[in-house]
């Protein structure tokens, strides 16, 4: 028997105290039982007020100044974790059905049968212990839930989401936007100017879901601007950052995409580590894929080769539209997947539109897609269009 149950016994009649101290004293002595007593419910609901400590409430029905019905309302308004056993002569089923109705977990009858009294007892410690379990288990996912809603913030916070990013500038637009399938994301992205003609972009999806991918995300996407603005081509900036996560990426891994276009001439030099290449659209509808210069996913293994020199030029309107895996493979709720066709249209029908239109009606083809299925990853889409 838990020695930390704390029982309270409310009857009017004062024997019963005698009598429950005499058929459990062994019990009481080994701190199985662990009483408390009142003699009516006004008395009850004070003690309750006075000792949080108290499990159980074993209460006659019929008593003086408040009766055991009133008592179990009075109680079920209380925000304790606490269960009722109420008791009440033989045959009285219609106050006993009120009781239950009114909260009670189990009863017992006039003349108590102290065996039956131990058992139900029992039971009822029983029932308390799965409580207890409950309550503990629901502190602990309510702090966990806690913990992740202020890293989602972190880590949406990290992301850049000043749109126009550079107001003053005529010759280029960006628009992003990330949603994770849970409250801790792996995708990210990223822009920046490396100088005054060098605009820097990257998009990147970290393997697993949760904090791990979180963080790992948090120190990618660090290394990899640390080293973009040292001026690195994309190939060199993607081999760098490969090696270091290399060494302490303990098997988790990245897809990048980067690129550096150069809003002079709206040259694009850009490397692919494992992601998917972005698509290349034109305001007359022309859609196609960028599928030159990359190599295999970044942070498996130190020395990886990257492919350089991958040159795209952009004419004035085109844009590049980058994403992750989650907007091609979102499933709808039979299980087909929305696949690169459809992104395709989705890009042929919005062509013409602004940045923020593109992603935005992106987003919602996608969303729309699946219906009522749950998301099974992050969803992100970047537009970067050239303006000249």
């Amino acid at each position: 028997m838990a020695t930390d149950y704390k029982i309270l016994v409310v009857d009017d009649e004062p024997d019963v105290e005698l009598l429950i101290k005499q058929r459990f004293r062994r019990q009481i002595r080994d701190r199985g039982f662990n009483f408390e007593f009142a003699l009516n419910g006004e008395e009850a609901l004070a003690r309750l007020r006075e000792d949080n400590t108290i499990d159980i409430v074993m209460s006659d029905i019929n008593m003086p100044v408040m009766d055991g019905l009133t008592l179990l309302s009075r109680i079920r308004a209380m925000d304790r974790l606490l269960r009722t056993v109420i008791v009440s002569a033989y045959g009285d089923m219609q106050n006993i059905r009120i009781a239950m109705n009114r909260g009670a977990y189990d009863f017992l009858t006039k003349p108590i049968d102290f065996e039956d009294f131990e058992i139900t007892l029992q039971k009822t410690i029983h029932e308390m212990e799965g409580l207890r379990a409950g309550h503990r288990a629901q502190k602990q996912l309510d702090s966990i839930e806690s913990e992740l809603s202020v890293a989602n913030r972190i880590q949406q916070s990290m992301l850049p989401r000043k749109f126009p990013p550079f107001p003053e500038r005529n010759d280029l637009e960006v628009y992003a936007e990330m949603e994770p399938a849970r409250l801790i994301g792996g995708d990210f992205y990223d822009y920046f100017l490396i100088d005054s003609d060098r605009f820097a972009f990257v998009i990147g999806d970290v393997s697993g879901k949760g904090v791990p991918a979180a963080l790992f995300m948090a120190s990618t996407r660090t290394l990899l601007r640390a080293t973009a603005l040292q001026g690195a081509s994309a190939a060199e900036c993607i081999s760098q950052v490969n090696n270091v996560l290399a060494r302490q990426s303990d098997g988790m891994y990245v897809t990048l995409f980067y690129g550096i276009l150069d809003t002079r001439t709206g040259l694009l030099d850009y490397c692919s580590a494992g992601h998917h290449h972005p698509y290349v659209f034109s305001a007359n509808g022309g859609v196609r894929i960028a599928t030159q210069g990359g190599g295999i996913v970044a942070g498996l293994f130190e020395g990886a080769k990257y492919e350089g020199g991958a040159k795209l030029r952009l004419n004035p309107g085109d844009g590049l539209l980058l994403y992750t895996d989650g907007v091609t493979e979102a499933f709808d709720a039979e299980g087909g997947m929305f696949d690169n066709d459809r992104l395709e249209r989705a890009i042929e029908d919005v062509a013409n539109s602004p940045a923020n239109e593109v992603v935005k009606s992106v987003m919602s083809k996608v969303r729309a897609f699946e219906g009522s299925a749950p998301p099974t990853d992050d969803v992100t889409v970047v537009v970067v269009r050239y303006l000249g």
